[in-house]
């Protein structure tokens, strides 16, 4: 089990790199949620089976395309055909391609018979985790939940399109 938490944080590390050093914001997006699921893998391996759920449901699902729509949004006009095609071609995928089927083949050698996280460590149930989020952490899910309310107020005001007036005389 110890080379799959290392496989796992193997490929956390390059998606992020990768994330980093992209200067496309849609292949950064990709790298990402492949970073995202190999977190979600190690959290599994930890013994927090409920976490990486959320990790996946919440990170990697719902943010992401958040991250996706806001960029859809903003990237309006004939040039952005011409765009997608290019982010369309074999090439783009790869990366992210080849970094996701190794997730892939470890998830399915660790939830393979007999197989699962590290039994030594203590499983972390949705309880606990809630009394720990709506309790000494209340501040800070808080915030979070304010920068995400900012960043989706941010992202209607960056995308949205100025309508001609129907009031005056010009």
């Amino acid at each position: 089990m110890n080379l799959a938490f290392y496989i796992s944080a193997a490929v956390a590390v390059v998606a992020t790199l990768m994330v980093i050093t992209r200067a496309n914001a849609v292949h950064a997006l990709l790298y990402l949620i492949v970073s995202l699921l190999a977190v979600a893998v190690v959290f599994y391996m930890l013994g927090a089976p409920f976490v990486a759920a959320l990790e996946v449901l919440i990170y990697a699902g719902a943010v992401m395309v958040l991250f996706i729509f806001a960029i859809m949004l903003l990237n309006l006009g004939p040039a952005t055909v011409r765009q997608e095609r290019e982010w369309l071609r074999p090439r783009v995928w790869a990366g992210p391609a080849l970094l996701a089927v190794i997730l892939l083949a470890e998830v399915v050698y660790i939830v393979g018979p007999g197989r699962g996280p590290a039994q030594e460590l203590p499983t972390v149930g949705a309880r606990k985790v809630g009394a720990a989020l709506f309790g000494p952490y209340l501040v800070g899910v808080g915030l979070a939940s304010l920068v995400l309310l900012a960043a989706l107020v941010g992202a209607y005001h960056l995308g949205r399109r100025e309508r001609p007036s129907g009031r005056g005389g010009a």
